[in-house]
């Protein structure tokens, strides 16, 4: 099994005949993504060659969903076009939007974001990286080459390039799937979204959380471990070195007052008994400990 993405999932693509969506077209093909179309209005009707295989160009995602039967979008829309992009596939009907686009105005995301709610439909970001069940399928820009096997750890996180660390750092051991959430103070799938799927599937046996300075999604995700998640849990908070008042990399990531600091977010997930890393290699270290002891069903 896998969380949000498997094997059987059909991708298409918002904006995949720009360059950025061009190209990691090819990388999701690459990984062995159903990739079964792109949207671009202007294109409709058109086919784009990417190594070999031809690609359809649909007027609208649910022309796409018509005709290929998708259940997945990848949204690389430039920010002014993004909210349109994601409520147009909401209303068609799409299963899950992974909206990699960055600087959508969050009043912008509040409203795709409800609409989403409203409609059933799962929103992965905005500002993120995606999502990838290695050896199944790919869905954003997650280079899969650092983790192209599958194995039996969860991971959440709202970085990008922490993703991409920690699962370098594990690859010996794989994932069933990593998903990054974004940066963004509003997101679609949260950390506990994803503590939630993982501990229902039978193919994770440890989850790795990723969280960073600012707001309280870690500390609200450390309450919902400590009553509800039975695997054990690994964590990093990124920021500890953070001045106050001053954004960090993500929008999300500012810590105003005693509020979203690192240290108070790791004082949270160690009483819920999640064991916390202070560098990103330091985590790598506390999850290949972990496994090496594969008994103890308690957090830490």
């Amino acid at each position: 099994m896998a969380v949000f993405l498997t094997k059987e999932s059909k991708v298409l693509v918002q904006g995949m005949t720009g360059a950025e969506g061009m190209k990691h077209t090819r990388r999701m093909l690459a990984a062995g993504t159903d990739v079964v179309g792109g949207v671009n209005p202007r294109k409709a009707g058109s086919t784009v060659d990417l190594d070999g295989r031809a690609i359809p160009v649909f007027g609208s995602v649910r022309e796409g969903m018509d005709a290929t039967g998708a259940d997945v979008t990848v949204v690389f829309v430039p920010p002014p076009f993004a909210k349109a992009a994601v409520v147009e596939a909401v209303d068609a009907g799409i299963g899950l939007a992974v909206v990699i686009t960055e600087g959508i105005p969050v009043h912008d995301t509040v409203v795709f974001q409800a609409h989403a709610r409203d409609r059933g439909t799962r929103i992965i970001g905005p500002n993120c990286p995606g999502l990838i069940s290695p050896g199944q399928s790919n869905a954003g820009i997650i280079p899969a080459d650092i983790a192209a096997k599958p194995g039996r750890i969860g991971l959440v996180s709202k970085s990008g390039t922490l993703t991409y660390q920690l699962m370098y750092e594990l690859r010996e051991y794989g994932f069933s799937s990593a998903v990054g959430i974004g940066g963004d103070p509003v997101v679609g799938t949260t950390h506990i979204d994803c503590l939630t799927a993982f501990e229902a599937d039978p193919d994770t046996d440890l989850i790795v959380m990723i969280g960073e300075i600012g707001g309280d999604a870690e500390e609200r995700a450390a309450e919902h471990i400590a009553a509800h998640v039975t695997k054990p849990v690994i964590a990093y908070v990124a920021g500890f070195t953070a001045p106050e008042g001053k954004t960090m990399g993500h929008a999300g990531a500012i810590v105003s007052g005693s509020s979203g600091t690192a240290e108070g977010k790791r004082k949270a997930l160690e009483a819920a008994g999640v064991r916390v890393g202070s560098t990103p290699t330091e985590t790598a270290g506390l999850v290949l400990a972990r496994l090496a002891a594969p008994g103890d069903r308690t957090h830490d």
